[in-house]
């Protein structure tokens, strides 16, 4: 096996550990190049890599990635259930700004007993 850092004797395989793919909710991934191979188990890691050894790495599919537990995306067995509405209008929910100061900024300093 490798480490942090290592590459194996034959040049295959270098082993990175980063802090972000983007893809925490699939989690375990890996990367392959610029193809993220997500939801893995040892079992499926090891298929993998076994794949890419021999040239034969599993497609990805249509999102760019390959969920390695036969589904089709990251959506569970109900769909989607989150962020399915349209998004509000730019400036939702944000309050109003005052149109003049409240404050004069001259006087923050006697005010904050400077």
């Amino acid at each position: 096996g490798i480490h942090d850092g290592e590459t194996t004797e034959d040049g295959l395989f270098t082993l990175l550990e980063v802090e972000c793919l983007g893809a925490c909710a699939n989690a375990p991934v890996i990367q392959v190049g610029l193809d993220l191979y997500e939801m893995l188990t040892p079992e499926t890691t090891v298929e993998l890599l076994e794949a890419c050894k021999a040239g034969n790495p599993p497609p990805m599919t249509k999102w760019g990635s390959k969920p390695m537990n036969n589904q089709l995306s990251c959506e569970g067995p109900l769909g989607p259930t989150t962020l399915k509405s349209d998004h509000p209008p730019p400036g939702h929910g944000m309050r109003e700004l005052p149109t003049e100061p409240r404050v004069d900024p001259s006087s923050v300093k006697n005010h904050m007993g400077y």
